[in-house]
């Protein structure tokens, strides 16, 4: 048996490689606690369990006495034989035990999509595999399934995973869908069809902007959650430029219609002739504005490679969303549904730029190029984005 100790700020790790038997545990018991001990005020023990083979009474005797000692106690990357112990002894009953995880391949899988957080492959006909940007934690990827429970209950239309894979050191989930395919992908292949599509699209935000989320969900207030990533991108513009993003956001009105937030064309998958969505990281509840501002972001007024991550060339989905916000203003006046356009176009200068929160990996050239955007999309139309904005409290 061998130990790796690492303390990250009071969060200690402990590494354990080999048989934790008999023959060895009042060693590693010792080495244990010397090295907590050194480590002055501890929050958290983790034992990582990947290389963990064997563990017997007296090993778990170990464990059971650090539950015991730590409230902040968990087992991770424990693997089939050890959990089989930990189950058979009651143990995943009395602390926080997480089985290892299934590792796959994405080697010659078809790029289906490419987000802020990650990238969605086809895996196979049947299945599709979302993988997490390094950095993810299995706490935002659970939050992920979470929201997409939450959503589907509420009657949104999503996939539910039904597993959390590794993807060589990235998390990622895997949905079963049969025969689908994104809406992207099939505007460009039947471009004929385009205001059929365009219409399944509008609907699909109508059904879900019609769904009120309960005051005890746990599904997210949106308007606060897009404050903090404002907040969070203050080290990449100026107090000048976040004041007038936050003004925007001010400007929006409260709500509580369940809002999906990142539905651009490639995170709507065609399955028959229903609409699914597969990307729920940032589902939240808020203004229907909001929503269709974060599309308009993407559809129109994406920053980087359009067509690897909408799937299709820019014009064309400039038409497309054009076409879809008709549809879901038809019953307005025109001078109204050209109103809603402008007010969606000014709120989406949030997003345009808030999406940098979502990593602090992003490289360089990517930011110089959304603050070169600002420059360029935002701060000559400063007056006409506040004048837009001040009717938003017409938009009930």
């Amino acid at each position: 048996m061998t130990l790796q100790f690492t303390n990250n700020e009071g969060h200690a790790i402990i590494t354990l490689c080999g048989r934790l038997d008999t023959s060895c545990a009042m060693q590693t018991q010792a080495e244990i606690n010397q090295f907590l001990s050194a480590q002055g005020p501890i929050q958290s023990v983790t034992i990582n369990a990947a290389e963990l083979e064997y563990v017997s009474s007296s090993g778990l005797r170990i464990l059971l006495s650090l539950a015991k000692q730590y409230k902040d106690f968990k087992l991770v990357e424990v693997n089939a034989d050890v959990f089989d112990v930990l189950s058979m002894t009651g143990f995943v009953k009395i602390m926080c035990v997480e089985r290892a995880l299934r590792q796959m391949s994405i080697e010659g899988c078809e790029i289906l999509g490419v987000g802020g957080v990650g990238t969605v492959y086809r895996y196979n006909d049947d299945t599709i595999i979302k993988v997490f940007r390094d950095g993810t934690t299995i706490d935002e990827v659970r939050n992920e399934i979470t929201m997409s429970k939450e959503a589907f209950v509420m009657g949104m239309p999503t996939a539910i995973s039904f597993d959390i894979v590794k993807v060589g050191t990235q998390y990622g989930l895997v949905y079963e869908l049969l025969h689908a395919d994104t809406l992207s992908s099939l505007i460009m292949h039947q471009p004929e069809r385009i205001a059929e599509y365009a219409r399944k699209y509008a609907n699909l935000f109508h059904q879900l902007h019609a769904i009120q989320v309960p005051a005890d969900s746990c599904v997210p207030n949106a308007l606060e959650h897009e404050r903090k990533q404002v907040l969070h991108i203050r080290r990449y513009f100026s107090q000048e430029n976040i004041d007038l993003l936050l003004q925007i956001l001010d400007a929006v009105p409260a709500g509580n219609r369940l809002l999906h937030l990142d539905l651009q064309a490639k995170n709507a998958m065609v399955q028959g002739d229903e609409l699914m969505l597969i990307d729920m990281g940032e589902v939240g509840y808020g203004h229907p504005v909001l929503d269709l501002a974060h599309a308009y972001s993407s559809m129109v007024q994406l920053i980087g490679d359009y067509e690897a991550i909408i799937g299709m060339p820019r014009e064309l989905g400039k038409h497309f969303f054009d076409l879809a916000i008709d549809y879901y203003f038809e019953d307005l006046p025109a001078d109204v549904i050209a109103l809603r356009k402008q007010q969606i176009a000014a709120v989406a200068s949030i997003r345009n730029y808030s999406w940098l929160a979502l990593s602090d990996s992003f490289p360089e050239a990517v930011i110089q190029q959304c603050q070169q955007a600002f420059n360029e999309r935002v701060t000559p139309h400063r007056d006409h984005i506040l004048n837009v904005i001040s009717t938003l409290k017409e938009w009930c």
